[in-house]
């Protein structure tokens, strides 16, 4: 980073500014900005990345999706490729929007999400009994897992922290938690008596109480040698359905049937109706205490009449996708372990992000301590397991169990936590032993991006010859590093999970998410109380206007912002800087964290 030496102190008057005639905020403290800065390598890397990100979907879009938002690809029902698949393409598009891509990128998703509920409303199945019509019923997937189901609603779920006031949007919002709360007499998914999703398979038209077939997760018959390359590597239809021949025990609950609280708190975020909140709360309490019931091991098969394994003979490891779900691969006899219990933390998570309270996560560390604590000795060298059957643990690895290890302690931010964690660059990065770690990172997007792009324009590909899951290898989207180095957080991934990040940015000025045009900013350090970032104008001619944000959901408060040693009170959920042209500074943010309500409004629109 450079300094001038004639550069103008950072003057840091904290004005009290009046709300806009469209606004409804509260007055608002705000930070000038005026010392020069060239502009640092991470910045002119950032700047360029966002850049690449825009032209590369616009491309990929243009190649893959018609003017009605469509998909061109063969439309198919099922776990190998179905629904979930088509809108995929545009995963991580919405986060891109909302840390400052151009508008373009919003209107593209847009319409492919558009043209997705359309194409796979009229899509239907003639086999699999319960998409004959329609694998989409109210702009909802009929009945089906949430591994797809969550893959299916990545786009959906994260739209509302790039277009938060989209009208048709909230609507859907509502909607799409009512199948959850029961609002819907024509979708009775959940139990409030035993406070359990009633099946595996559950959507708009309800939850599925029989055993499932190779035939609903496989779909209708296809002709596969010569025209497509499934992405389960199956070479006939045949291979297809076997494939799901053992996935027959979907009646009663799963853990990742709590990805479904996304929905929920979208809702709440929307509408601030405690009933939304309150539903979070009541079902990820209820897998919480059956953890606590199950010696801190989440069970994967909660009966219909509320017992552990009570659809799966007792078996509290039972059930598709169960701690004992081994199946055998179709085209090679091998075995493959399928246990996606880990999926039910999101829930937690979400739970985390309402109320603060470590009660969410304690629980997984326990589960943690419980798994390895099976660990045994071979060969000389100690091994863990990650699967449970009626012989007891098996599938041994070297490593030991750490899911939601970097999640728990990205939340707590507790030594004893971080303490779990094997090495991870990025952490090391914000303890300030890797600082080079900025710009490695935004390059290894940078080649990501064009790696992406050579590999579509090689797709030889048509779209008889292409299922909706074919094109998302060359989706170009690459937002991991702005997540970490922009908003000091934790990529979602794409199971319909919402984002954690301890800063957002909005362009007051342009009314709209994201950073405003040629500002950059580098998050520096994360600590329990407080967040180092590094802001920079690379305009040299233009001041620029940011909004700060505590929080992705504004859930965080900040308290007091350092520059220089210059000490200013901020005591709200953001703040605005005016950065000067070709200026920079790092500000020191203390914070409380989840001590706010969290919502989907801009800032301009709260009292904060």
């Amino acid at each position: 980073m450079s300094r001038y030496p004639r550069c103008l102190t950072i003057i840091l008057n904290v004005l009290i500014v009046a709300a806009s005639a469209t606004s409804t905020s509260a007055q608002q403290v705000e930070l000038r900005i005026q010392s020069e800065m060239s502009p640092p390598t991470w910045a002119l890397l950032e700047r360029a990345l966002i850049d690449a990100n825009e032209a590369a979907c616009e491309e990929f879009f243009a190649r893959y999706f018609d003017e009605r938002g469509w998909l061109l690809c063969v439309e198919r029902w099922g776990g190998d490729d179905g629904p979930d698949d088509a809108i995929e393409n545009c995963n991580d598009w919405p986060i891109l929007h909302s840390i400052g891509a151009s508008n373009e990128i919003r209107r593209m998703y847009k319409r492919a999400w558009e043209g997705h509920l359309r194409q796979y409303t009229l899509a239907k199945t003639t086999d699999v009994p319960f998409a004959r019509d329609g694998m989409y019923y109210k702009e909802f997937p009929v009945t089906f897992d949430w591994v797809h189901n969550g893959e299916g609603l990545t786009v959906f779920d994260l739209q509302p922290i790039s277009d938060p006031e989209d009208r048709t949007m909230a609507s859907r919002i509502r909607r799409f938690a009512g199948f959850y709360l029961n609002d819907d007499p024509g979708a009775p998914n959940y139990d409030p008596k035993q406070k359990i999703i009633r099946s595996l398979f559950n959507g708009s038209r309800g939850p599925l109480l029989r055993k499932a077939t190779g035939l609903d997760w496989a779909g209708d018959p296809i002709e596969v040698k010569g025209r497509f390359e499934l992405g389960h590597g199956e070479d006939t239809y045949q291979q297809m359905v076997e494939h799901f021949e053992d996935y027959n025990d979907i009646v009663g609950d799963h853990p990742q049937n709590m990805l479904a609280t996304s929905l929920a708190m979208n809702a709440y975020m929307l509408t601030g109706q405690a009933r939304y909140k309150d539903w979070v709360l009541e079902y990820t309490s209820a897998w919480r205490q059956r953890m606590e019931d199950n010696g801190f091991i989440i069970p994967t098969n909660i009966g219909l009449d509320g017992t552990v394994g009570g659809e799966t003979d007792g078996k509290w490891y039972g059930g598709v996708y169960g701690w004992g779900f081994t199946v055998k691969v179709p085209q090679d006899g091998s075995l493959a372990h399928r246990n996606t219990h880990y999926l039910g933390f999101t829930g937690f998570m979400n739970a985390y992000l309402l109320t603060g309270d470590d009660k969410f996560l304690d629980c997984w560390r326990r589960q943690t301590d419980a798994v390895n604590a099976a660990g045994k000795m071979v060969d000389g060298s100690m091994q863990y397991p990650r699967m449970f059957g009626d012989d007891g643990w098996y599938d041994f690895s070297s490593s030991p169990y750490s899911s939601g290890a970097l999640e728990i302690y990205y939340l707590s931010m507790k030594q004893s936590d971080r303490e779990r964690l094997g090495g991870n660059s990025w952490l090391d990065y914000l303890d300030g032993n890797s600082n080079g770690y900025p710009e490695a990172a935004l390059r290894s997007d940078l080649q990501r991006v064009r790696s992406r792009v050579e590999g579509m324009r090689g797709d030889t590909t048509t779209p008889d010859t292409r299922l909706a899951d074919d094109p998302m290898k060359y989706n170009p989207a690459s937002v991991s590093s702005l997540i970490q180095l922009m908003l000091g957080g934790i990529h979602p991934g794409h199971r319909g999970a919402l984002l954690h990040s301890r800063l957002r940015y909005f362009d007051h000025v342009a009314r709209r998410v994201g950073v405003p045009e040629d500002v950059a900013v580098l998050v520096q350090s994360l600590t329990a109380t407080g967040v180092t970032v590094q802001v920079v104008n690379t305009n040299q001619i233009t001041e620029r206007e940011l909004t700060i944000q505590a929080g992705g959901y504004a859930e965080h408060e900040f308290l007091e912002a350092t520059v220089n040693g210059e000490l200013s009170e901020v005591n709200g959920r953001s703040f605005r800087v005016r950065i000067a042209p070709g200026c920079g500074a790092t500000i020191a943010l203390t914070m409380k964290r989840y001590t706010q309500a969290p919502t989907i409004s801009f800032p301009w629109r709260r009292a904060d």
